[in-house]
C-alpha cells in the first residue's frame, strides 16, 4: 500500500512539472538593442573617464612630489627627508584609498551604475512579465547568464517578443 502511495505521489509531480511552460530570453541581446542602454553605457563611460583623470591627477601629484625630493635630497636635512617622504606617503595613500572608494567594491561606480540601470532594468522586466503572463509561462530564463542553460530548443526563445514589446523588434520578423 505504501509502495502505491509513493508512486501515484511521483505520478502527480510529474505530471504537474510537464504541464508547466517555460520559455527564455537573451537579456544581454536585448539590453544591447534598447537605446537606453547605450545612453547609460555612454553616461557610465564619461563618468568612468573623469574618474581615472582625476586618479591619473592624483598619481601626478604624488610622482611630481617624489621627482622633487629625489632632485632635492643631497640638499635636505634627515629630519626633512622624512617630513617630505611622509608628506609623499600619505599622498599616495590617499590616492589609493580613493580609487578603492570609486572603482572599489560596492565603490561609486558600482552605485552610479546601479543607480542609471534600474530604470533599464526594470522596462526589460515590466517586458518579459508581460509576455510571461501574456504566454502563460511559468519560468523564463535569461540565457545569457553563465551557463544558465546549456541547452536550449530555439522554440522556447521569446527574445523577439520582449524586443516586439518593448517596441524594438525588426518590422520585418512576423512572430506567430
Amino acid at each position: 500500500m505504501k509502495k502505491l502511495g509513493i508512486i501515484v505521489v511521483v505520478l502527480l509531480v510529474t505530471q504537474a512539472l510537464h504541464a508547466q511552460k517555460w520559455g527564455y530570453i537573451d537579456a544581454t541581446y536585448i539590453l544591447k538593442m534598447m537605446p537606453e542602454y547605450d545612453e547609460v553605457q555612454q553616461e557610465l563611460d564619461k563618468v568612468s573617464q573623469q574618474w581615472q583623470e582625476e586618479i591619473a591627477g592624483m598619481r601626478t601629484d604624488v610622482q611630481s612630489m617624489y621627482d622633487a625630493y629625489q632632485a632635492e635630497e643631497v640638499l635636505l636635512t634627515e629630519e626633512m627627508k622624512q617630513e617630505r617622504l611622509a608628506a609623499i606617503k600619505e599622498k599616495e595613500e590617499a590616492s589609493q584609498a580613493y580609487h578603492r572608494k570609486v572603482f572599489g567594491y560596492e565603490g561609486l561606480f558600482f552605485l552610479k551604475k546601479k543607480e542609471l540601470l534600474k530604470p533599464v532594468q526594470d522596462k526589460l522586466f515590466d517586458a518579459v512579465e508581460k509576455i510571461a503572463k501574456d504566454k502563460r509561462l511559468e519560468l523564463v530564463f535569461d540565457k545569457s547568464g553563465d551557463y544558465a542553460i546549456i541547452y536550449s530548443n530555439p522554440v522556447h526563445d521569446y527574445t523577439d517578443f520582449v524586443l516586439e514589446e518593448l517596441g524594438l523588434g525588426d518590422n520585418n520578423d512576423v512572430i506567430e
